[in-house]
């Protein structure tokens, strides 16, 4: 699936330029649109959708075989936990982290990673597949750059109504895939008549289909 690949490039090339935007650097130590997050750790957050691709592109140990998408969902404890669980905290924490260099710096070292992956990312085996040591499995290097590329577009959202700004506008071949992902992950989680009714009949629609 080269064209995830490409699309994956595509969204972090506008992730990095909205980092760059000086809104999003004057508004670091503020609030942001997620509940717990300031500007700077949503950003580092963001920052870590870069970071972490180029971390399992360098791990040479042999990743074990690679599960489903599904699965990988159905396994992360963040997606149906609280604020407080242990996951989400880590993740608030690891995007304060990254973001403690403060914006200019962050948006740089994106930047870097940003050209490196561009180089990178081509010339990886189709069949490649990556440990995610956070986790503790593995999946083809091409569902994960989905998960990424889903994180990239959600959080680019959630950074931009932060400050201010109009959310990126995404190629169709970034969108696509995403709104594929989610209607999947949503059908799992509400079953097919919730999501079916929610996009064609506001009169029996549920109050809610979101995928997380």
């Amino acid at each position: 699936m080269a064209e995830i690949r490409t699309a994956y490039v595509l969204a972090a090339t506008s992730a990095v330029a909205l980092m760059h935007n000086p809104k999003v650097g004057l508004a670091w130590s503020r609030p942001s649109a997620l509940t717990e997050f300031t500007v700077g750790g949503l950003a580092g957050h963001l920052g870590n959708q870069l970071v972490r691709v180029e971390q399992v592109l360098a791990d040479d140990e042999r990743p074990g075989q690679p599960i489903s998408l599904l699965q990988h969902y159905v396994e992360s404890p963040w997606v149906e936990a609280g604020l407080d669980h242990e996951s989400n905290v880590s993740i608030r924490q690891g995007g304060e982290s990254i973001a403690a260099c403060g914006p200019a710096a962050l948006a740089e070292r994106l930047g870097d990673v940003l050209r490196r992956l561009t180089k990178a990312l081509p010339a990886e085996p189709a069949d490649r597949a990556v440990k995610l040591p956070w986790a503790g499995w593995a999946l083809t290097l091409d569902d994960f750059l989905l998960t990424r590329l889903m994180e990239i577009v959600v959080h680019c959202d959630d950074l931009a109504s932060s400050v201010g700004l109009a959310t990126p506008e995404f190629q169709p071949e970034v969108i696509e895939p995403v709104v594929d992902l989610l209607a999947r992950l949503a059908v799992h989680r509400h079953g097919a008549t919730a999501v079916i009714r929610a996009l064609s009949r506001t009169e029996r629609a549920p109050s809610t289909i979101s995928a997380f």
